[in-house]
């Protein structure tokens, strides 16, 4: 059975499991929370609209051929970002990058007719005042898909109820040092590395807030009503778990701790409000995380198990001017890239759709105006990674969209945080209480976008404490492209299907801050030959040199060898280089002393 036509309405609590085929059928579906009919209307009726916001065809009836049409239909028009008067205030806030925002004013949404959406749209297209309009299908979570390539996840390793909550972090790879990881572990020793002073807003559809990892940082709900749904709840739970999971000891580690989590539900408002909503309460330099997607042109709209086709959000005009809006800020906006397993530099993207206004350039084109957000596609985490292979370390992994337009990657499977698997307990520990569910699997374009979210997050803590001034969009995203671990090749899939670097937060600092280098010879050495325990990362070398030890991370085993051998012969000197953060950046061995 496929996923539920996207006109139908929404299940209760649970009715997921229920209904939609789990991952051991033909893929996991979500249901879709609601498709939406955008109308674009000319200035001039945009103009005459209610100063509060009313929707349009309450204040006059009958005046107009469009005020009978929405009584005749029993529909209503509403401002899609607010009043006129709302939207040109914060508008004239922007500074001058927000000349490129679309005027906001334009868009409406109408509220009734959700089984007659398609006609409706080519009915209102026509009226006087109307320039256009276009139907959106519903968001979803960029999360999966399973196929059979993949392997479940492991049923045995699932914690007996009421049995207490291991540390689960060894399982958490991305912490670690690059290039496997994003080198969260290292920030977490820099001054706001933790994310000290960022708040980030997470939008989707619904959350477990009350989940024992998410703690005292979470703020709360900035906009939007949570759907009840458990397949919804356990994706927004385990993207927050990636980004906050506290340091309680057991349980996982989030990116930056110590930031300041808030979400935003599209659900009953929609994407482009929720996303202008969470701008709204965001400074510049902090975070916004878009980890969704939509069935796009490539199969006509139509949601399926495969998630084949699926695009991002932005590719959407009002998602686009929202997007625009909220980096025109100084907020940063992180966008999952989708699970598409699309080239977003196909032609297809550069036809305007029929209902599309007529300024619309596709914003997947890096010649077109952006939107200034960061897209995450998904990469291959390292081979072996909880006794499973997905290909080379870093490599596109086969459903993630790619392209020109994509600025980074983050792992795509095997990402171990808090909550459920799709639409049921944790693998990892599960029970009859969410609050305490954690799984292994995690997978898909979400958990990657939430990975950089978290990584920017961290950058930002860090300039802040340091009492510089966070990094504005496109610098960050300029950053992202020039620092990080490589993509690499795949079978069939080349590192010319872009998906971009993976973050490295210790050579991002250092591309900020160039690092001094010091020399000095070494008196005495110190070798960790196993870490103490495995998630405390990879073995350090350590020698004593200018009155202090300096650390040299993972060091090959030439460099180990040539070392001992220097110090055990008595007759060579070790010199060595280092920055003013004590980290080794050369070892040279010389001659007899």
């Amino acid at each position: 059975m496929g996923v539920a036509t996207m006109g139908d309405s929404l299940g209760s609590a649970g009715a997921a499991g229920a209904q939609d085929p789990g991952p051991e059928g033909a893929g996991f579906a979500y249901h879709p929370v609601e498709r939406e009919l955008i109308v674009v209307v000319r200035p001039e009726l945009a103009a005459s609209g209610s100063a509060d916001g009313s929707p349009l065809g309450e204040e006059t009836p009958g005046s107009s051929a469009l005020d009978m049409f929405l009584m005749d239909q029993q529909l209503a028009l509403e401002p899609l970002f607010g009043s006129e008067a709302r939207v040109r205030e914060a508008l004239a806030l922007l500074p001058r990058r927000g000349a490129g925002v679309p005027d906001l004013t334009l868009f409406h949404r109408v509220r009734g007719g959700e089984d007659r959406l398609e006609e409706l749209a080519s009915r209102l297209a026509g009226l006087p005042g109307i320039d256009t309009a276009y139907v959106k299908p519903s968001a979803l979570p960029a999360t999966g898909p399973f196929g059979a390539e993949d392997e479940r996840p492991d049923e045995g390793r699932r914690e007996k109820e009421g049995a207490a909550t291991p540390d689960f972090s060894g399982r958490q790879g991305y912490l670690g040092p690059a290039p496997e990881g994003v080198d969260a572990a290292w920030a977490w020793l820099q001054a706001g590395g933790s994310g000290e002073g960022v708040s980030i807003v997470d939008v989707e559809a619904a959350w477990q807030l009350g989940h024992r990892d998410l703690g005292p940082k979470l703020a709360g709900i900035v906009a939007g009503t949570p759907v009840e749904d458990l397949a919804w709840r356990n994706h927004g739970t385990g993207v927050l778990g990636v980004l906050g999971g506290s340091r309680s000891g057991s349980g996982t580690l989030g990116i930056v701790p110590e930031a300041v989590l808030a979400v935003a539900s599209i659900h009953g408002i929609g994407t482009a409000r929720a996303i202008t909503g969470a701008a709204d309460r965001l400074t510049p330099g902090d975070i916004l995380l878009v980890p969704l997607h939509r069935p796009g042109p490539r199969f006509g709209y139509a949601a399926d198990d495969d998630q084949r086709g699926h695009i991002p959000l932005e590719w959407w005009p009002d998602d686009y001017a929202a997007v625009r809006y909220a980096t025109a800020r100084g907020v940063v906006v992180v966008e999952a890239a989708g699970n598409g397993a699309e080239s977003l530099d196909d032609a297809l993207y550069e036809s305007r759709p029929d209902g599309f206004p007529a300024w619309w350039r596709n914003p997947f084109d890096p010649a077109a105006p952006s939107s200034g957000a960061i897209l995450v596609g998904a990469g291959a985490p390292p081979p072996g990674t909880h006794g499973r292979d997905h290909g080379p370390d870093r490599s596109r992994l086969g459903f993630s969209n790619f392209g020109s337009r994509v600025d980074a990657q983050g792992w795509g499977h095997e990402v171990t945080t808090a909550g459920g698997f799709w639409n049921r307990p944790g693998e990892l520990q599960g029970g009859q209480s969410e609050e305490t569910w954690y799984t292994d699997a995690f997978s898909g374009t979400s958990p990657a976008a939430a990975q950089v979210a978290g990584v920017l997050a961290a950058l930002q803590g860090m300039l802040r404490t340091a009492g510089l001034a966070p990094l504005a969009p496109e610098p960050l995203r300029e950053l992202l492209r020039r620092t990080g671990s490589p993509q690499r090749e795949a079978p069939g899939r080349p590192p010319s299907q872009r998906i971009g670097t993976r973050p490295d937060l210790r050579a991002a600092v250092a591309h900020l801050v160039p690092r001094r280098i010091t020399e000095g010879l070494a008196e005495r050495f110190w070798d960790d030959l196993l870490p103490d325990r495995p998630h405390e990362g990879p073995t350090r070398l350590r020698l004593y040199v200018n009155g202090a030890w300096r650390t040299l991370t993972d060091p090959g085993p030439h460099v180990r060898m040539a070392v001992h051998t220097a110090f055990a012969g008595g007759r060579h000197a070790v010199r060595v280089r280092y920055t003013d953060d004590d980290e080794i950046v050369g070892v040279t061995v010389t001659g007899e002393r």
